[in-house]
């Protein structure tokens, strides 16, 4: 069976290219099926080209002033909770959860699992959440002044978003590196839009056809399709997108490019210098996208790629 999206079947010709592409990854050892959908392991193959993909990616911002940070791939729920995503993005949050009880509660977990019903029932929430966006766990550690000039990190970890696919280009597991810059707005939107090009041409350079398009996310709900609309419309996110799946659908993202305005410096009370709610802008590329779309556009074999694509990516 092949879907469009997590609960309805389908058989379109994007069905199929989805299709097709996830058979190939997998029958040539790019991929590993781990028994769900969006859930993958990655063997040897994969890894070489996303470190090439990745390393790449960080050459091309080396003229930025960056701070670099690495954080877990969970965070607290206080932190995740500040910074309203489930008010926007409820379908794609995940929580985890903990065996808190005794020797009674443990065994009526083993009898309803024995009677094949859900033992997770008895699991409690851990106050942790797994992390959506891996800048998250940066803005409570800005809370205070930042300098007026701003500053900038260099943020790549795991993220998590409950959206099941059978699409290999979406998945639930993933990475993300994001350069992220908190300053005031003029600041912000100078990271935004000065990155933009850099990174047009970082995937260029690897044999992708790339397209620059105004784009939103993924708000839950009416008011989500309102925040959706006015995102568009003011330009706060750019995504880059290319064509894994030729005429049989739209382009897909493989990055972006957001302007935040003042959200997250009010949700975590920065301010820049001169007193002022600090404004925050990220430029990000998903690791498994980029790399998943260089072996939809030149084969499951890198030592076969066009030459000019190999020295994009020092491979």
């Amino acid at each position: 069976m092949t879907i469009t999206d997590p609960t309805t079947a389908t058989d379109t010709p994007l069905d199929r290219a989805r299709a097709a592409l996830r058979r190939d990854l997998l029958a040539d050892g790019v991929l590993i099926d781990l028994g769900s959908p969006g859930l993958y392991g990655r063997t040897g193959v994969f890894e070489r080209v996303s470190s090439a993909v990745d390393a790449a990616g960080v050459r091309s911002m080396a003229d930025l002033d960056t701070a670099v940070v690495r954080f877990p791939p969970v965070e607290p729920l206080a932190a995740f909770e500040r910074t309203d995503y489930i008010a926007s993005f409820p379908d794609l949050a995940a929580s985890i959860s903990g065996f808190t009880g005794d020797d009674r509660k443990h065994r009526e977990l083993l009898a309803a699992r024995e009677r094949g019903e859900r033992w997770e029932d008895f699991l409690d929430p851990a106050d942790l959440m797994l992390t959506p966006a891996v800048c998250h766990p940066l803005y409570g550690l800005l809370t205070g002044t930042v300098p007026q000039q701003g500053r900038t990190f260099d943020i790549f970890g795991d993220s998590f978003r409950r959206e099941p696919s059978l699409d290999p280009m979406r998945l639930q597991a993933f990475h993300m590196h994001e350069f992220v810059h908190v300053g005031t707005p003029a600041s912000a939107q100078a990271h935004r839009d000065g990155r933009v090009p850099v990174i047009r041409d970082l995937l260029t350079s690897f044999g992708l056809e790339i397209d620059v398009v105004p784009a939103n996310d993924p708000f839950f709900g009416r008011v989500g399709r309102m925040l959706a609309r006015n995102q568009v419309e003011q330009a706060l996110k750019f995504e880059f997108v290319t064509p894994v799946y030729g005429d049989a659908g739209d382009p897909t993202a493989i990055g972006s490019a957001n302007l935040h305005e003042d959200h997250f410096g009010t949700s975590f009370d920065i301010r820049t210098e001169d007193g002022e709610v600090a404004h925050s802008a990220c430029v990000a590329w998903g690791l498994e996208r980029v790399t998943i779309a260089l072996f939809a556009a030149h084969g499951t074999d890198p030592a076969s790629w066009p030459a000019d694509v190999r020295r994009a990516l020092d491979l």
